[in-house]
């Protein structure tokens, strides 16, 4: 990271005021995410400012993902490359050797800081103090010298603006004029948020516990700093209060894809790929084109007809009809062939084989695929502030709805790769079928539609309702992830789900999951899922055993999520002590989960799918 001061780069060479992983620049720290830093707090610019060195980003391929996102984004006018449309977030060849032509910038965020003093507690703006080492100072009243930090508070919109806490106008509510605010944090003996209080010179005084009433602060003026000075918006919504490093900050919305083989697809991935130097070939000057080697490399085997055709298509941003991306996936994985001993992964991106287990699979289970090489690519295409916007069954956000963009000019969207392995889970379809028709399922699935509604009359437009399907689905998948994590040599932080969920009425109805791990950067892992694959029927049994039984049960399986207090309205019988997992694992922020609709718990013994 370099950081910027107010919007001055400095140019003198120095080391990176800080460094993320590429998944972080991604998800957790994006554009317009808060980043705190040893010394300061900052705000991660949009991707206007980001720099490369020389100019050449990494370029991440994936036309799948390419295409469905183009798709989406479309109608609110915007559009995605078709040769460059998802780059590797820009890293520091050098890290003693920082400098703002590389790199990711950062605004500093907020402005106002808060003395360390326990005497003093002056609030002040940075432009205000002098920089000292790494951080501020000021001379208190006590005439020692007292250091800033960062305030703890901002104020932020559900439509993702961002603006600093309104001071001055928070402890003058009534519009009383002050000559010369003179502004002091005090805090109680113990620190809590109830006992924080603003201080005016003027003697205006009020709790800054105030302030989580939404109507005690202005509206939101539509302040967007992480995309410079343009990047202001209308804002009808009005300001919340926001803890700077609070989880509901920063919600990114990724959308992900595998790279799996489809060869009906094979010519228009070859044109995009070298779309470059085709963008200006036409039937005259085609077959010059097809003597530069990479060209002619890509487009072997296609005629100068289909080419030429492929060309138009992408010209006229035409998309070819592709299947959901989790539906194609479904599809290639659940038609993998069997294998064979002594069977290697081959050198493409994608290699899948339905496993044979000794004393067969357990009952429910349908089918076993064993994936000791795949590629996924995720992509981040916004964020939300305050409440997370959950994706539909096929992973895709509604764009229209609170998103934050990441720039305002440019035509790519941040990515990374993840090379790694993976076993895939069917459930018996005809199993389900009629596990969704039981009496019990029924009635479970409309004390989780309760709650699920009441979430949904406070969220505005929330995707429709999963189904008890997923809720199945999604519950086996953490179960899952915490018994093998148990023996695969992997923690249950580096496991990652992927549900594959349709209801019996779609066209290609699914119920399956994927459970993988990997790392960006590196070819591939340790094999460790791939083996403790072979011996599901002893990671289930222990997983539904595990399930049986909560730590905090009675009162985790008597959860209902209509008229909960605790606003819990998306879980059944989930807690941390049975079902949660690690952010980093989980799609759907520990939400949509109910031990119950899998194994009988002490409330509910009527609706497990594993009896």
């Amino acid at each position: 990271m370099a950081k910027r001061k107010g919007w001055a780069v400095r140019q003198q060479r120095k080391p990176p005021d800080g460094k993320l992983r590429l998944s972080q620049a991604v998800s957790t720290f994006g554009p317009g995410a808060l980043v705190d830093l040893l010394d300061d707090a900052v705000l991660v610019y949009g991707l206007d400012f980001w720099s490369f060195r020389d100019g050449r980003p990494r370029l991440i391929q994936e036309p799948r993902l390419r295409d469905d996102l183009a798709e989406q984004i479309q109608p609110f006018g915007l559009r995605l490359s078709q040769e460059a449309p998802f780059r590797e977030p820009p890293s520091l060849a050098d890290e003693r050797d920082a400098a703002s032509d590389h790199g990711i910038p950062v605004l500093e965020f907020p402005r106002w800081f808060v003395c360390q003093n326990p005497r003093c507690r002056s609030l002040m703006q940075g432009g205000s103090l002098d920089r000292k080492a790494r951080s501020y100072v000021h001379e208190c009243d006590d005439r020692s010298e007292g250091s800033f930090v960062p305030v703890r508070f901002v104020v932020a919109c559900r439509k993702g603006h961002l603006d600093e806490f309104p001071w001055v106008h928070f402890v003058h509510p009534q519009g009383e004029r002050c000559a010369a605010p003179g502004l002091k944090l005090e805090e109680g003996r113990t620190g809590d948020f109830a006992e924080l209080l603003v201080a005016c010179a003027c003697g205006a005084r009020r709790r800054l516990i105030d302030a989580s009433v939404p109507a005690a602060l202005p509206p939101c003026q539509g302040r967007r700093p992480w995309l410079g000075r343009e990047g202001d918006a209308q804002c009808d919504e009005r300001l919340r209060l926001l803890v700077r490093t609070a989880s509901n900050g920063y919600f990114p919305q990724v959308v992900s894809a595998l790279s799996i083989p489809e060869k009906s697809f094979g010519l228009r991935e070859a044109v995009q790929s070298v779309w470059g130097t085709l963008c200006v070939a036409d039937a005259s000057n085609l077959s010059t084109f097809r003597s530069i080697p990479k060209v002619k490399e890509a487009l072997a085997g296609y005629s100068d007809e289909a080419v030429l055709g492929a060309i138009a298509g992408v010209q006229g941003g035409l998309s070819p009809a592709r299947e959901p991306l989790r539906t194609a996936e479904f599809r290639q994985i659940v038609g993998a062939p069997l294998e064979r001993p002594g069977e290697l992964p081959d050198g493409g991106d994608f290699f899948a084989r339905e496993a044979r287990t000794e004393g067969g699979l357990p009952e429910g289970v349908a089918k076993l695929v064993l994936l000791p090489k795949l590629r996924e690519v995720r992509a981040q295409i916004g964020f939300t502030r305050i409440e997370a916007a959950s994706p539909n069954l096929q992973g895709e956000f509604d764009l229209g709805v609170q998103l934050s963009p990441l720039s305002l000019q440019q035509d790519w969207l941040p990515a990374h790769e993840v090379r790694g392995e993976g076993l895939f889970v069917q459930l018996d379809e005809e199993a389900v079928r009629r596990w969704e028709a039981r009496p019990g399922v029924i009635e479970r699935a409309k004390d989780l539609l309760a709650g699920y509604e009441q979430w949904a009359r406070q969220t505005g437009k929330p995707p429709p309702f999963p189904g008890a399907r997923f809720y199945l689905l999604h519950s086996l998948s953490h179960l899952l992830l915490g018994a093998l994590s148990i023996e695969c040599g992997y923690s249950a932080s580096s496991l990652r789900e992927r549900i594959y969920c349709a209801p019996a009425t779609d066209p290609v109805p699914m119920a399956a999951i994927l459970l993988s791990t990997g790392t960006p950067g590196a070819e591939g892992t340790l094999g460790g899922i791939v083996e403790q694959g072979r011996r599901l029927r002893h990671h289930l049994g222990h997983a539904l055993e595990l399930a049986r039984l909560c730590s905090n049960d009675p009162v985790c399986a008597a959860h209902n999520p209509h008229g909960d207090l605790a606003e819990r309205h998306l879980e059944g019988a989930a807690c941390h002590g049975c079902l949660f997992a690690a952010e980093s694992s989980c799609e759907r922020f520990n939400r949509y989960l109910d031990r119950a609709l899998v194994v009988p718990t002490m409330a509910c013994a009527t609706a497990a799918f594993f009896g």
